[in-house]
């Protein structure tokens, strides 16, 4: 018997982590592109995953509204990007990384992807971008933007199980509010 219980025991410690589930209320107002719609999101914040992290990629989601823009499995899926849009018949038109990512992990989203979006934040962008900017910029069909981390830093203080996001796009400036507060982002262009 106590065999028995130990094997549960063990079991139970190298049991994965399931991810964090959030659920999002967003109301985008795009006035770049004179877009205003709403939309129920479930994003799954994976346990390796910061709050600035999952926040940021909701506001990616708004900056590239599609109806067939998705969040996919993320961290826990190498073939896959943060975010893509994936037509009916399985074209993808955009493929969305979030973070510093490799020129290596943009080259698979080069290769599957009519388009390819980087959205880099936090407080390493400014001595990672100088170290990859010439490899990044080599890929083609590429974007590279950048939060300003301070800014970035900020979206946390909005975050809650369940949201009501508004995300209204002006211009490089975005305003993500919620009952919570206000927190204003300028988007940089770093490559284009």
């Amino acid at each position: 018997m106590q065999y028995k219980d130990a094997q549960i025991s063990d079991r139970n410690e190298i049991m994965a982590l399931k991810p964090t589930i959030y659920k999002a209320n967003l109301n985008l107002v795009d006035m770049n592109q004179d877009l205003y719609c709403s939309e129920k999101l479930t994003i799954a914040l994976h346990p390796s995953e910061t709050e600035t992290r999952m926040m940021v990629r909701i506001v990616a989601f708004a900056l590239n509204y599609d109806t067939d823009l998705s969040f996919t499995k993320g961290l826990s899926t190498a073939d896959e990007p943060d975010l893509w849009v994936v037509r009916p018949d399985g074209s993808i038109p955009c493929w969305i990384e979030v973070g510093q990512a490799s020129a290596d992990r943009l080259r698979k989203g080069v290769s599957r992807a009519d388009k390819v979006k980087l959205y880099a934040y936090g407080s390493e962008v400014d001595v990672w971008w100088p170290k990859h900017a010439s490899d990044l910029n080599a890929l083609p069909k590429t974007e590279i933007f950048a939060f300003d981390a301070n800014e970035a830093e900020q979206l946390p203080q909005l975050c809650e199980r369940n949201m009501e996001l508004t995300v209204t796009i002006s211009e490089d400036h975005i305003f993500v509010t919620s009952d919570k507060g206000q927190v204003e982002l300028k988007l940089t262009t770093l490559s284009s």
